[in-house]
Order: structure tokens, then C-alpha cells, then sequence
């Protein structure tokens, strides 16, 4: 269970802080659905889900069951529909899932294998294709390492975040790599930890969360740096906690899974907020349910780590609880008056930086007994 304790996510100060200014923008809101899976290791259920995206033609909901070393898919109606993969080295097998995608213009699934270092992947109905890649190694002070966030841009090129080496690796189909995007650092077009990844059908630009620097970061097709929204670690509005996930809609509206806040934020592509959806689990700690426990309450999460917008509805993985959480996009044309994000350098307070190293350490202490007991 190796893998379970390495998903601590280290927060470190550096980064931009995010200014009011007076804007207009759409309004948009998030109203629970329904959920998907339970917490457990048996066919339906899922531990610690991750990536998300769903299937054309079938509509099928394909989950990255992380801990469960493998992907499960279930129907539009919850239904579980199976499993794709299992634990091992070998072909089709994997050691730690996180992210995965379909390629739009061949049907293939692409699936982070964390641990074997690589990219996985299958044709459309889950047989295994092929493998490429190479990711890491794992760097001093970096608890997760390997393919985070992956996306493909319209012509079926194929994006992945090198968590370790800050960078975004653009490969082509075949699985040769064309070029990185980024470097190491604070300023804008670099990154310290980049996790989640997703790109514009309509622009064509990448969005990526800048994990340990507490922003989310907007590059065009180029890769050239366009937006930093977000910086200095915080849970007002407009502020981020080692944010996650990162997704676009049609309208290029910005969801981003602002992890340790435990919601989602929500906004337009000039990066100016719409709004928020998600609480925290009173007392929950960062640890995964134990199988068959009791669920939360709808709405609230514990680690907002995956989320794909579809046809009107995010999917959102609630990390701890093994869940996905479905949401209604509901969207208008009525004008609110917004923040606008303004680059300003900032860093954290003393207290805050305290605060978050003790909390940091409290779960990596409580995933590290977790990987005492795990099989």
C-alpha cells in the first residue's frame, strides 16, 4: 500500500496571490446528482479514485480505481459494468493508477501506471495495446511522483504532467516524445509539482494546476503562459490549497478540485471566480474509508483529486471517501460582478506555513500506519 501513503501531498509557500478588481462574467452553479461506487476492493466498489472521463457512444463512466490497481466503469444509471486491469508488471497490468483519457479520434483509453513509470493503453473495449513513457525518478522531499494530469489537444497529441520533473512531456500518438512544456520554479510558465491537466476543444489551451505552488496556470497551444490564478494558500475566494484537478468546459469555464479546501471552484476563462461547491467532512481525517462504512453527506468531500465535465455534469473524485460525485453544471447568461486575478508575487504567512507543515505531517503519519495494515 506503498502507493496509498506516497499520495500525501506536500504544500510548500511560494507563488502569486490573486487581487480583486471589478469584472463581469457568467454565472454558473453546482448542484449534487448522485455518486458513483462505495468504499472496498470488491467488483463496484472503488479505493481512492482519481482520474475520470467518460466514453463515447457507450457513455460509460471509466474511473481510475488508484489503490485497486485498476480502472472500473459503471453506466450512466451507477451501474457497475467492470474492471480493467489488475495489479502487477506485467502487459495490461499496473502498480498505482491516476489519471487516464480517451484518445476522441481512435477510441483508445490512455491510463497513468504510476509506479511501472508509463503510460497504459487499451483499445475501446479495455484490451491492452501498448505501453510508453518514462517518468521520475522520485526527487528528495517529493512525496508522489510519475504521470500525473494527461490530456489530448485536437489532433491526437497526447499531454502528461512529469509531477517530479515540473514539466508537461507532449507525445505524439505512437508514444514518441515531441517536447516538454515548463521548467521548475515559481514564475509564470514554471511549475513545482504541475498534478492536473485538461485542454480547450474551442482554444486549444492547457490548464494545468500548479500543485505545491497553490495556482492554477493557463499556457496557449504553445505553451506560452497566458493566466496564474491563484498563489498564496488560502480557503477565501479565488484562493487554492494544493489544488488537483483541473477542468474546461465548453464555455472555457475553469473547474479546479481545490483539494484541501475540499471543494470545487469555479471560473471564467479570464480567471475571475463564479463560484464554489463542497464542505469539508467534520473531523474527517486523510485516511480512506474503511469498506462498508458510511458514506458523507452529499456534497461533502474529503480531498477533491479528479474531475471531468460531460455533457452538463462534473464528475468529481472525493478522494478519501472512494467516491465519484456527479454535479449538475447549471449556467446563465445573467452578468455578476467578479475578481479579476492580477500577478503579484506573495508568500505565506509564518503561522501558516506552520500550520500546514503540521497538518501535511499528521497525514503522512496517518497514511503510514494505513500502509502498516493494507495488503
Amino acid at each position: 500500500m506503498k502507493f496509498v501513503k506516497n499520495l500525501s501531498i506536500a504544500i510548500v509557500s511560494a507563488g502569486f496571490m490573486v487581487l480583486a478588481a471589478a469584472a463581469q462574467a457568467k454565472s454558473v452553479s453546482l448542484e449534487y446528482d448522485r455518486s458513483l461506487g462505495s468504499p472496498g476492493t470488491e467488483p463496484g466498489q472503488i479505493l481512492l479514485p482519481q482520474g475520470i472521463d467518460v466514453q463515447a457512444g457507450t457513455g460509460y463512466i471509466f474511473i481510475s480505481d488508484s489503490a485497486n490497481n485498476r480502472v472500473s466503469v459503471f453506466d450512466q444509471n451507477s451501474n457497475f459494468v467492470k474492471t480493467i486491469g489488475s495489479l502487477g508488471t506485467g502487459a495490461g497490468q499496473f502498480s498505482g493508477t491516476a489519471d487516464l483519457a480517451f484518445d476522441k479520434l481512435t477510441g483508445n483509453l490512455y491510463v497513468d501506471d504510476v509506479y511501472n513509470s508509463e503510460i497504459d493503453v487499451f483499445d475501446a473495449d479495455g484490451n491492452y495495446l501498448k505501453s510508453f513513457g518514462s517518468f521520475g525518478p522520485q526527487v528528495e522531499g517529493r512525496p508522489f511522483y510519475g504521470p500525473g494530469g494527461v490530456a489530448f489537444d485536437a489532433v491526437g497529441n497526447f499531454y502528461v504532467a512529469d509531477y517530479t520533473l515540473d514539466a508537461i512531456k507532449v507525445y505524439d500518438r505512437d508514444g514518441n516524445l515531441i517536447k516538454t512544456i515548463g521548467s521548475s520554479g515559481t514564475g509564470a510558465g514554471q511549475f513545482q509539482g504541475p498534478s492536473g491537466l485538461s485542454i480547450s476543444e474551442k482554444s486549444g489551451n492547457i490548464y494545468v494546476t500548479d500543485q505545491l505552488n497553490n495556482r492554477f496556470q493557463v499556457l496557449d497551444p504553445q505553451g506560452n503562459p497566458l493566466l496564474v490564478v491563484g498563489g498564496e494558500a488560502g480557503s477565501g475566494r479565488g484562493q487554492l490549497n494544493g489544488p488537483v484537478a483541473i477542468e474546461v468546459d465548453d464555455e472555457e469555464n475553469i473547474y479546479v478540485g481545490d483539494t484541501l479546501n475540499n471543494r470545487i471552484q469555479v471560473f471564467d476563462k479570464n480567471g475571475n471566480y463564479l463560484t464554489e461547491f463542497g464542505t469539508g467532512v467534520p473531523n474527517a481525517q486523510p485516511e480512506p474509508l474503511a469498506p462498508g462504512a458510511s458514506l458523507p453527506e452529499p456534497g461533502q468531500f474529503n480531498w477533491t483529486v479528479g474531475a471531468h465535465y460531460n455533457d452538463g455534469k462534473l464528475y468529481v473524485s472525493d478522494f478519501y471517501n472512494s467516491r465519484v460525485q456527479v454535479l449538475n453544471v447549471k449556467g446563465g447568461r445573467t452578468s455578476v460582478p467578479e475578481p479579476t486575478p492580477v500577478l503579484g508575487l506573495g508568500l505565506l504567512g509564518l503561522g501558516v506555513a506552520v500550520q500546514l507543515r503540521k497538518r501535511q505531517q499528521k497525514a503522512v503519519m496517518s497514511l503510514g500506519e494505513l500502509d502498516k495494515t493494507a495488503v
